[in-house]
């Protein structure tokens, strides 16, 4: 593996037990941060005990659970956010619905950048790339980066993300697991929203929903 292979820091957040990543370069030591989904000051003590300069913030999702802790960290760092174009509705009305999912007000956040399929993710020396995956919400993402990607809530280790919330559609779900990720090297490690991580080999064997893909 080389000295330039991307590191991840895993913080799991908030009531709803949300993985929020920290992506970064160890010799630039540049890092953005996936998902801050809660407990803001939980992911700032991370980063700044390992030295880290965070240059943005990414969403896999807008649902609240993801993105509560957001606009505290861009304003802690200077930093801006990034999001999918599909999925500014999603984050406005899970803002709004926060307080009936036990998330209390939540801070919308200021949206630097807009994100499509194919988009490159510069963090230092490293690279990776956006992966439109939706079907959990309408503008879902993944972030490929070296050996691992980060599946936000579109793929679970033994599960698959819920669709029945606003924007959801099972079919799309299931087209993009299909289409982007299960086309990923088998040994590619995948970091999900909530629970464990896993593979994508050991989902091709295991996981109930992907199955009937195969």
């Amino acid at each position: 593996m080389s000295k330039d292979s991307p590191k991840i820091i895993t913080n799991v957040v908030g009531i709803m037990a949300t993985n929020s990543y920290v992506v970064y370069c160890p010799v630039t030591r540049e890092a953005v941060i996936i998902d801050p989904g809660g407990e803001p000051q939980k992911i700032i003590d991370s980063i700044d005990e390992t030295s880290l300069n965070p240059t943005g913030v990414i969403l896999t999702h807008g649902h609240s659970d993801h993105m509560a802790a957001a606009a505290d960290i861009l304003k802690n760092y200077n930093i801006g956010l990034a999001i999918h174009s599909d999925d500014l509705d999603t984050m406005k009305k899970s803002i709004e619905e926060a307080p009936l999912w036990g998330l209390g007000q939540i801070e919308e956040p200021a949206v630097e950048q807009l994100l499509k399929e194919g988009d490159r993710i510069k963090v230092g020396n490293i690279t990776g790339s956006v992966l439109s995956t939706p079907g959990h919400t309408k503008g879902g993402i993944s972030l490929k980066f070296d050996r691992f990607v980060l599946a936000g809530d579109t793929l679970f280790a033994g599960s698959v993300g819920r669709t029945d919330f606003f924007g959801g559609n099972r079919e799309t779900l299931l087209n993009s697991i299909r289409l982007k990720l299960l086309e990923l090297p088998d040994d590619t490690i995948v970091y999900c929203g909530h629970g464990p991580s896993t593979t994508i080999g050991d989902e091709k064997k295991r996981n109930p929903f992907i199955n009937g893909m195969l």
